[in-house]
């Protein structure tokens, strides 16, 4: 059963798209309107929404059938049910492909990089992705160390570039997503300026992390953060974060093209 199946359910209350990573990604994929998307991971479908209100055609891929059923129609977007692995879409069939914040639930990234690249004709592949390694720690993992702990279970970035170089002869470039104070999309680092909404049950089972550690422990770190919250103890000791408009904490896009594109 695809994970999203059971973690899923709200999804669409907290995980709302947000316009500027929608604006990044169509930068990055250079194409003109009309041409054909495949979102990999489509979830929900927010981001296909906003990209297809930009002009262009979208091939939503979603194994997860509560996911899908929380999509609103679009007359651009065209809804498939697979896998990464076996991506439901011919030969050179899409102008390009993205995937946001999907890789690290694929079980087999190769076959996986390989499919987008069977799929795509000489786009680019574009992936929003995280590294950790790559930003200092925030005050989110003081509370709940368990997020930093299995994050540290992913692929480093370079990683995972030289396994997307090996398995699509193409070239791969990152940029990073400096995140806003005020992201409408509630994926784990995003409220880092906004503790309080880590203490909301709905918030944290839009977050996979949250949703699949041990109750026990999350609510553990959730009564310390009020505690902290209503004492005071939190802006005193990480106060200062409220002065900054954006922060880098590890989230990447990767360009993957052909050697042609983009000269």
């Amino acid at each position: 059963m695809p994970i999203y199946d059971s973690i899923g359910k709200q999804y669409s209350t907290t995980r709302i798209p947000d316009s500027r990573i929608a604006e990044k990604l169509i930068d990055l994929l250079n194409l003109s309107q009309g041409s054909i998307i495949a979102d990999i991971g489509a979830g929900t479908g927010g981001y296909s929404q906003l990209i297809a209100n930009q002009g262009f055609s979208i091939y939503a891929v979603e194994p997860s059938s509560v996911m899908r059923n929380q999509a609103i129609q679009h007359p651009q977007i065209k809804w498939f049910t697979g896998y990464a692995e076996t991506l439901p879409l011919p030969d050179k069939s899409v102008d390009a492909v993205v995937s946001i914040l999907t890789i690290h639930h694929f079980p087999d990234l190769a076959k996986a990089f390989q499919e987008m690249h069977r799929v795509v004709k000489d786009g680019a592949i574009v992936l929003l992705t995280f590294d950790i390694r790559l930003a200092p720690k925030i005050w989110l993992y003081d509370y709940f160390p368990f997020l930093w702990e299995d994050a540290l279970k992913f692929l480093p970035l370079n990683a995972i570039a030289n396994l997307i170089q090996v398995n699509t002869q193409r070239s791969v470039e990152a940029f990073p997503l400096m995140l806003p104070h005020d992201l409408s999309d509630l994926f784990a680092a995003a409220a880092w300026r906004r503790p309080e909404l880590y203490l909301n049950p709905e918030v944290r089972a839009g977050i996979s992390s949250f949703a699949f550690y041990d109750q026990n422990l999350i609510e553990t770190g959730v009564k310390k953060l009020r505690e902290d919250l209503s004492n005071g103890e939190w802006e005193k000791k990480y106060g200062e974060i409220l002065n900054l408009q954006e922060i880098d904490t590890g989230y990447r896009f990767l360009r993957v093209k052909c050697e042609q594109s983009f000269e």
